[in-house]
């Protein structure tokens, strides 16, 4: 005769009551839940581009070019003053030369910032914790356009007073307000744009090389290009390119033109901001249209 089984213990019924008008219980956690927004998003890739090895690399040759090739061209058109005229001549100027070089490293900056996340697959990552893709991008936009500003000025700024003190017994005259304010203020403005573009092709590309070789094309080619037109049928191309080119645009700044028409003033920076503009525009649209 079998032994009759003791019952089974019941388990606990869990502690919770459903919430009025729920047909099921609802569970509140004890963790607080913040409601994100851009504020959190510029934090983290504050703490992005501020962690990477590659930030401190670029931004620290950037300034190398900039401060070494700027004062480097003063001194030696102010020992050799006695040879070359620099009455009337800008002092601000010669800092032309290292800027020229040194968009290169905000260039290669500013594409790493967004391309390389897809190339080591932290993108994933970062749209789970952000799935606002069009945050992150705004967040590191503007991380990266302060900082490549601020980098960008102070180097200029510290240039453009030494180039006046080095070459004011050699009889260049002294700038003006209006020269001072484009020869640091505008030209700052100008290569954080510059650098804020290639973030956004990096973004459009997804790959750091193919991205950094079209922005690498973009600065060079057209002035490359048109040196080599010697047609007369080309002509009107030729200025066309010469007259828009980068470091064309770049020398405007400084009021030492390439050629007799095109931009002048500030118009090259409003000329990047339009293109900064339309390629945010587009990566905004292909962020949503594709997948991580």
């Amino acid at each position: 005769m079998s032994t009759p089984q003791p019952p089974m213990p019941q388990a606990a019924a869990p502690d919770w009551q459903a919430a009025p008008g729920h047909p099921y219980p609802t569970y509140t956690s004890p963790i607080p839940v913040v409601r994100t927004h851009l504020g959190h998003a510029i934090s983290s890739e504050w703490t992005k581009i501020r962690s990477v090895r590659s930030t401190m690399w670029t931004l620290g040759v950037f300034v190398l070019l900039v401060i070494g090739i700027g004062l480097l061209a003063a001194v030696v058109v102010s020992n050799s003053a006695g040879e070359t005229d620099l009455a009337g001549e800008n002092p601000l100027s010669f800092g032309f030369f290292g800027l020229l070089l040194g968009c290169m490293c905000l260039i290669t900056l500013g594409v790493l910032t967004t391309a390389s996340e897809y190339g080591t697959g932290m993108i994933r990552t970062t749209t789970t914790a952000c799935p606002s893709r069009i945050r992150v991008l705004t967040a590191k936009a503007i991380v990266f356009f302060v900082v490549a500003f601020v980098v960008t000025l102070a180097s200029s700024v510290l240039v453009a007073l030494a180039d006046v003190g080095l070459l004011e017994s050699t009889g260049a005259r002294e700038p003006t307000g209006s020269e001072w304010l484009k020869g640091t203020l505008g030209i700052s403005l100008y290569l954080a744009l510059l650098g804020l573009f290639s973030l956004l092709i990096g973004s459009i590309i997804r790959h750091s090389a193919g991205a950094i070789t079209i922005m690498i094309g973009v600065v060079l080619a057209p002035l490359v290009i048109a040196l080599f037109m010697f047609a007369s049928s080309l002509e009107g191309l030729r200025d066309f390119l010469l007259e828009y080119s980068i470091p064309n645009q770049l020398s405007v700044f400084y009021s030492n033109s390439l050629s007799a028409s095109g931009p002048s003033g500030w118009d090259p920076l409003w000329i990047m901001v339009g293109l900064t503009a339309a390629a945010f525009a587009g990566a905004c649209l292909l962020l949503d249209s594709r997948d991580v």
